[in-house]
């Protein structure tokens, strides 16, 4: 199992990457891109035999506290198999 992590700016933060990449799209002739908003993704692999309800709640914490920071960014997890 694993464990995909998805953390970015909340919408009312300042992306100023993505406004640069948004910038330099548009200078290629992408003229249809408003916006563009960077994150990371962090791809966690879960030992196996782990709950799949334990593992999600871990994560989150995990997320909240060390990956994200709250008070800018969002993020959201997602458990694959």
């Amino acid at each position: 199992m694993k464990a995909l992590v998805y953390v970015s700016f909340k919408k009312t933060v300042l992306d100023p990457q993505g406004q640069t990449i948004r910038k330099a799209l548009v200078g290629m002739g992408h003229h249809s891109i408003a916006e563009v908003r960077q994150g990371k993704v962090f791809e966690i692999d879960l030992a196996p035999g782990t709950e799949r309800k334990q593992a999600e709640a871990e994560i989150r914490q995990i997320a909240n506290d060390v990956l994200a920071n709250p008070v800018i960014e969002e993020y959201r997890v997602e458990i694959v198999d």
